[in-house]
């Protein structure tokens, strides 16, 4: 069961040392592999796509794009009630990501200069949604919606066939309802390097975006230049801080909603109080048993989960913002005092009524976030995720004349004399 560990300044960075590593682990053993696919899929289009779905999926549909008419007939087969709820989470997800367009802009200036910048979607996105065992509805309207408000022209999903070789209703509808422009029944490295490449059938994309397993990951990984990608997602992670006014009940349900992601998943409580430690610990024997998940989660928890009772609230905000999490609850008597504080973090969640799952599924913030302590860096994935900016500049002659000479200047000592005389020929300068 999950380790508790008293602070010291030591041990609990010990323990972000082994996550790392665990964040760390080696896809070695799959680059070989990964790059072969790749190259056969560079080299044969269509056809080695064929040949690896056949291979590890089992069979291959006679056509890889789904049809319209095959769309609408996936969806008829989803619940009512599960369109009604994904509906409602696609309007909150657009209301959120509405908010970070960027405009276009241009400025003058009194001497007749004028620059500015272009701020357009890209042309074309992929993006990857898993369909086997991990059918994740949630990350085609988390991925998909953000590219469309961006003004992304076409989107391509790919994603790979159920055990039946017939694809995931549920992801279908979501795909349709989120804008996905062309759904191709394929997944894995090959449909990634489908994407990147384009075959016969598949539109080459300029960007490749979505979680997968660790051939998806890897062939991002080595396409990346390529085509831009997201972010290498690692394993999941939740670091809940909570003080003694915390209910045991909810973090030790928070703590697993993470864990039984996988065994490499991460799930870390923050506590000034030893109590509340205790109860969180028991909690979590109590509700274990009743979890479908549970194995996967004591993996998780006896490997890569801790509690950590530290001195003060400080030294939790310290540790959290050290770590970096993925997913960071803040579960105290006073939440919005830690909005500042936390620095690091991919999303935070605060009060005891915003779960993790909440924003997995609902709330509107994007869930492809950071893992392995990048949140230092990087940030979720957005509505900037899917534009590209250009520079624009115009200079009368007056104005290039004032600036010649800084400018011939600043060529020369950087020992680049075509750029100096670049200036020079239009004013006749020695």
């Amino acid at each position: 069961m999950i380790t508790t560990v008293a602070a010291d300044g030591k041990r609990e960075y010990e323990f972000i040392e082994l996550l790392k590593q665990r964040a760390q682990n080696s896809d070695k053993n799959v680059i070989p592999t990964v790059s072969e696919i790749i190259e056969n899929v560079r080299k044969n289009g269509d056809s080695a796509v064929r040949e690896y779905t056949i291979k590890f999926d089992g069979r291959a549909p006679q056509h890889a794009e789904i049809s319209k008419d095959e769309i609408d007939g996936l969806i008829s087969k989803c619940d009512r009630d599960y369109l009604s709820t994904v509906e409602k989470a696609a309007k909150n997800i657009a209301d959120f990501h509405q908010r970070q367009v960027q405009q276009s802009w241009l400025t003058t200036k009194a001497n007749g200069v004028i620059m500015g910048q272009r701020v357009r979607g890209l042309k074309r996105v992929g993006i990857y949604v898993p369909g086997g065992t991990a059918a994740y509805p949630s990350s085609v309207l988390m991925n998909a919606i953000p590219a469309k408000i961006a003004g992304v022209e076409e989107i391509i999903m790919v994603t790979p066939p159920q055990k039946d070789g017939t694809p995931n209703p549920n992801i279908i509808a979501a795909a349709k309802l989120a804008g996905v422009d062309r759904i191709f029944l394929m997944g894995g490295a090959q449909a990634v390097a489908a994407l990147a490449y384009g075959t016969e059938t598949v539109p080459k994309v300029d960007k490749i975006v979505g979680p997968g397993n660790i051939f998806v990951a890897t062939a991002k990984k080595l396409l990346y230049g390529v085509v831009d990608i997201d972010m290498i997602a690692g394993p999941s992670e939740i670091l809940i801080i909570a003080d003694s006014s915390a209910n045991p009940r909810y973090l030790a349900a928070d703590l697993m909603s993470q864990a039984e992601h996988d065994r490499l998943a991460s799930a870390i409580l923050l506590t000034d109080s030893a109590q509340l430690a205790e109860q969180t610990k028991k909690e979590l024997s109590k509700q274990l048993e009743t979890l479908s998940r549970k194995e996967i989660i004591e993996a998780s928890l006896d490997d890569f989960g801790a509690i950590i009772v530290c001195s003060d609230m400080s030294q939790a905000v310290e540790f959290a913002n050290e770590l970096a999490p993925e997913h960071l609850e803040v579960c105290c008597e006073n939440p919005m005092e830690y909005v500042g504080k936390l620095d690091n973090a991919g999303s935070v969640f605060l009060g005891n009524y915003s779960p993790e799952p909440l924003g997995d599924y609902f709330a509107g913030p994007n869930h492809v976030l950071p893992t392995g302590g990048t949140a230092r860096f990087f940030s979720p994935l957005s509505v900037d995720s899917f534009i590209k900016k250009s520079s624009f500049i115009y200079y009368t002659e007056t104005a290039l004349k004032d600036d010649a000479e800084d400018i011939v200047r600043f060529a020369e000592t950087e020992g680049l004399t075509a750029h100096a005389n670049s200036i020079k020929v239009r004013f006749d300068m020695d």
